[in-house]
């Protein structure tokens, strides 16, 4: 009688590992931020900001962050930008989605969040990412002093770049008093990494 029971095994293991790997890219997707100091490669957890996530990615294929600037670079602190462009002009947003910082994700280095005003749900198209730990912007209660800045994903490639960025010389620009760059930085496109591959293959 012959044995099929390893073949068979063997047959299931790599389906199962097959599947996992395109269902945990299907939960993980992966941008790809081109800016003028470097490229950053940024995983985003849609298990746990499934709308936060949506909402970034609208913005990316929408072409929105291209071209945009880190208006806020604070060292010691974070990098943010997404919401202005080159010459301080407001970018036009899709309306304002529901906190998510409640995720059990924390602020530490190298994570993306979203940035807000002092309602914790107006959260649009600006984010920061963090260059260290900031506990201080972590979810505690569901207060509005509490609710914290909802983070959505983490640089896996890049952190480097990301630093080149926090020690910009900053000042006034635009309608910032201060922690502005003096020099641009800007985001010359953010693509979705799955989507750069699909074109690739076409061409």
């Amino acid at each position: 009688m012959h044995n099929f029971t390893r073949p068979l095994l063997t047959f299931t293991l790599l389906f199962s590992l097959a599947t996992m790997s395109v269902s945990s890219f299907a939960d993980n997707p992966k941008v790809k931020m081109d800016t003028d100091k470097g490229t950053v490669i940024i995983e985003l957890f849609a298990d746990k900001a499934p709308e936060t996530v949506k909402n970034f990615l609208r913005y990316v294929e929408a072409g929105k962050y291209d071209g945009t600037v880190f208006h806020r670079v604070m060292k010691g602190f974070m990098n943010q930008g997404g919401g202005f462009d080159r010459d301080y002009k407001k970018v036009d947003t899709f309306p304002a989605i529901k906190n998510e910082a409640d995720n059990g994700l924390k602020n530490t280095r190298g994570t993306i969040a979203m940035a807000r005003t002092n309602d914790p749900n107006s959260a649009t198209n600006q984010f920061f990412i963090n260059t260290v730990d900031n506990p201080n912007l972590n979810h505690t209660n569901k207060s509005v002093r509490g609710w914290g800045y909802c983070v959505f994903g983490k640089v896996t490639e890049g952190m480097d770049v990301m630093d080149k960025i926090s020690l910009v010389k900053t000042g006034p620009a635009g309608p910032f008093p201060s922690d502005a760059p003096v020099e641009t930085v800007t985001i010359q496109k953010v693509i979705l990494i799955q989507a750069e591959a699909n074109n690739a293959t076409v061409k």
